[in-house]
Parts: structure tokens; sequence; C-alpha cells
């Protein structure tokens, strides 16, 4: 077991899963940026995976309630514009999701984006599991995900180590859409939040 928790910091350093970070925005930031989306209620499972093996290198989980959150476990996505309190980012626009799925989305990397509408109740229900959670270690993010999501629908959702493992979960559960975003950029993916500009933004729908 503690081999296998070794190479999966490794690998995830590598994509997506960074170490443990006690970030925490201040009331002000986290209200400034508090957006409601006039979509669905719904969580959106978004599991980057490997373009060579097809092995999964990060999980995340959006949820849109009465605020569109993005819950980022040991995520190296960091903006200043984006507030974020222990994992969970704040003020997910269009564009920032858009920015947030070309982060990931590269030529060694691309991004399953699973889709899920839910009651309003369940949504907030996920939104408190997510904010309770705490800030989460490396190598971690599937984990707790699958954790926070085995709470949402116990008996159909069991923690996993691995992204891919906890993307065919989802999947099984009634009303789960999907799709694929490939981009072919460069590995250094820096490149993509460093041109970023919010105001200039134009997303893909979602």
């Amino acid at each position: 077991m503690r081999f296998l928790v070794f190479a999966l910091c490794a690998i995830f350093a590598l994509t997506g899963c960074g170490a443990v970070d006690n970030i925490w925005a201040s009331d002000e930031e986290v209200s400034r940026a508090s957006y409601s989306h006039n979509g669905p209620t719904q969580l959106v499972l978004l599991t980057m995976l490997s373009n060579r093996t097809g092995a999964g290198a990060h999980t995340s989980l959006m949820i849109n309630g009465s605020q569109r959150v993005m819950f980022d476990p040991a995520g190296s996505f960091k903006h200043e514009t984006i507030p974020e309190r222990h994992d969970v980012l704040y003020g997910i626009t269009p564009p920032v999701l858009d920015v947030y799925t070309r982060y990931h989305a590269r030529k060694t990397y691309h991004v399953k984006i699973q889709t899920l509408n839910v009651s309003p109740a369940t949504a907030e229900r996920a939104i408190a599991l997510v904010k309770a959670y705490g800030a989460v270690p490396a190598a971690q993010c599937s984990k707790s995900t699958s954790t926070i999501l085995s709470q949402v629908f116990p008996g159909q959702i069991a923690q996993t180590w691995y992204p891919k493992q906890l993307a065919e979960q989802f999947a099984r559960l009634p009303g789960v859409t999907e799709k694929e975003l490939y981009e072919y950029d460069d590995d250094d993916n820096s490149k993509v939040l460093a041109a970023w500009n919010p105001d200039k933004a134009s997303p893909q729908p979602y």
C-alpha cells in the first residue's frame, strides 16, 4: 500500500494532484466571486485521462446549486481572480469552467466530462460536503471526491483511489451524460492560465 501511494504521488504531481495547501480566501473575496448559473442543478464529474494509456490522472467535481463551485482536490489550478478555500473554488462562471478544462486538456491528457442533473437538495448537500471536507493531501483527489459522492449516493458510489474507476462508477448512475474534451497544447499547461484574461474570454458552451 505504501508503494502504491508513493507511485500515485509521483504520477499526480505531473498531471493535476498537487500538495496539500491551506488556502482560505476572505469572506469578501468569496462573496464578490459568487456565481449562480441559471441552468439545472447538477453535478459534473471531471476526469483527466492519459491519451497514451487511458489511465486516470486527476478528478474534480463541479456543483451547480445555489451557486456554482468546483471541488478541485489537491489540484494545481490557481488564479488570482478565482478565490479558493481548502480546494473549493468559487465563481465558476462559463469562462472559468472553459479555462479550467483547457488547462487540463493537452497533448498528453484529455478530460472526460460527466453531467448528472440532480435535485436542488442534492446539489446543496454536495456543496456542504465539499466545503466541510478540508484541504486534501496529494494523490487523494479521487479518494476525497469518491468519499463525498458515496455520501450523496450511498450504495451506488464506493470510495476509490483511482480517477478512472470513479468515472466508471459515476457513469452507472441513471441519467449521466458524457462528453470528452481533447486539445493538443504543449504539456506546460501553466501557459494557459498565464495567457487567460477573464474579461476577454469566449467560453465553450457546457
